[in-house]
């Protein structure tokens, strides 16, 4: 019975960050490329806020992104990290909050768990869930307007799902997928606006994305918004194409109309 109760927990367990373009919507169609994949081991190149890893739930897995921060706080999710630190939907609380976390990056304290747990805050707290830095690296998202918020203090149920999973934040061509692992790769969206950390994704980083993919021995699945020149540089690379209405677009404007989406996918 305590498997049974543990595998519910599994099971429901939820992203904890919010995440501008997650993939959410986009898991019941992954799930049915994923089936009969339990084996392998899910690589992403850009993990986001984690909601595919933890809607697929592979036993072994590593999960990328160019977010550092993210990524630390991931990694002490592994760890079931508990935050002590007072959380509150005001604002000289977040200010307070935001102003310690950008003294612990200046002091390269960035990957502690006093980190990570500011980072969880602020990013629950923070206008629209946005992640945004300046140009030194410090977080910069002005305080939210929500009128409650649940917090999470006690992570330690994801521990055990997170045991065999490796976090690494690094240009995805750094990192060493295996022969037969499952990629999902969901880059910064083909539009003008990609800037969602100090790094910019250019257009000459969708193609060495592209091309990367191209050269793995695996399966392989990649999601962006439609435009023409993604469409042909997948097609011409030999990927299958599909094509999914997204429920929103999301840019620096607001815009929230939505958009089609491709799914390009190789060895399945």
């Amino acid at each position: 019975m305590a498997v049974a109760a543990e595998s519910v927990r599994i099971e429901t367990l939820r992203p904890v960050l919010k995440w501008a373009g997650g993939k959410r919507w986009l898991l019941p169609h992954l799930r049915q490329l994923w089936v009969g994949s339990d084996a392998r081991r899910l690589v992403e190149p850009f993990c986001g806020g984690l909601s595919i890893a933890l809607g697929l739930m592979p036993s072994r897995a590593l999960l990328n992104d160019i977010n550092p921060h993210a990524i630390n706080l991931f990694c002490w999710l592994k760890k079931g990290l508990q935050i002590d630190l007072e959380m509150r939907n005001e604002s000289r609380t977040y200010y307070a909050a935001r102003e310690r976390f950008n003294a612990l990056i200046a002091s390269r304290g960035e990957h502690t768990a006093e980190a990570a747990a500011l980072f969880y805050y602020l990013n629950r707290t923070g206008y629209n869930g946005l992640c945004r830095f300046n140009s030194h690296g410090h977080f910069n998202v002005p305080f939210g307007r929500y009128a409650h918020i649940n917090y999470i203090s006690d992570f330690k149920d994801y521990r055990v799902p997170l045991a065999d999973w490796d976090f690494s934040a690094a240009d995805f061509a750094q990192l060493k997928a295996d022969k037969g692992d499952f990629l999902y790769a969901d880059p910064p969206y083909d539009v003008e606006f990609t800037q969602y950390a100090k790094e910019n994704f250019t257009w000459d980083d969708q193609v060495r994305l592209a091309e990367w993919l191209m050269r793995h021995h695996g399966p392989v699945v990649l999601s962006n918004q439609a435009t023409e020149r993604i469409v042909q540089l997948y097609r011409a690379c030999g990927f299958k194409l599909s094509f999914l209405k997204a429920p929103r677009r999301i840019s620096c404007t607001g815009d929230r109309s939505p958009a089609t989406e491709v799914l390009a996918t190789k060895g399945l």
